[in-house]
């Protein structure tokens, strides 16, 4: 079984230190819809992963983050693709879950969902909590330089081994 596993803010959409939380606000960035949807056309089962601590800090309603889940859906499938499942950590950075990255719960879960092991699932996301995450796992990380891509890429060791590409269309130009 083929998996791609995306991280979503900085990788599909644009970031937000504001935090996204409305289907408004939440803007794709260019080639990443037509990106995941390349991904299913080429038999990837496509998973999203997402911390968003914004439910544990009252920013955003559970009622919200599933209309922009919605959304994301509905672009991709009228992209001609699909993504499998969404998942996300509701709790704050110091709230101590398994689920929250670089934590592998989320991974772990998508495992549980599948039956297949994530030794050769594809994680691609823009910080070294994805990073550390793909690792926990056995999962490939591959670091893209949306979002914060170009902040982590600084900050990890010169000889650190590790793929790096422009955006989510160009990882998934390299996965034919």
């Amino acid at each position: 079984m083929r998996i791609l596993i995306v991280d979503r803010d900085g990788v599909i959409n644009e970031e937000s230190a504001a935090f996204i939380k409305t289907p408004d606000e939440w803007r794709p960035l260019p080639g990443s819809i037509e990106a995941l949807a390349a991904a299913s056309q080429m038999g990837f089962h496509v998973f999203v992963v997402s911390n968003q601590s914004g439910l544990a800090r009252g920013l955003i309603e559970v009622g919200q983050l599933q209309r922009i889940h919605s959304r994301l859906i509905a672009e991709v499938q009228r992209a001609g693709g699909r993504i499998d499942a969404i998942l996300y950590c509701p709790h704050g950075p110091d709230d101590g879950c398994r689920c929250r990255k670089p934590r592998p719960g989320l991974l772990e879960s998508i495992a549980l969902r599948t039956g297949a092991p994530l030794s050769e699932a594809i994680f691609v996301g823009d910080r070294l909590s994805d990073l550390e995450a793909a690792r926990a796992v056995g999962a490939r990380a591959v670091l893209v330089e949306t979002g914060h891509g170009l902040e982590t890429l600084a900050r990890l060791p010169a000889r650190e081994r590790l793929n790096v590409y422009p955006d989510l269309a160009a990882v998934v130009r390299r996965l034919k």
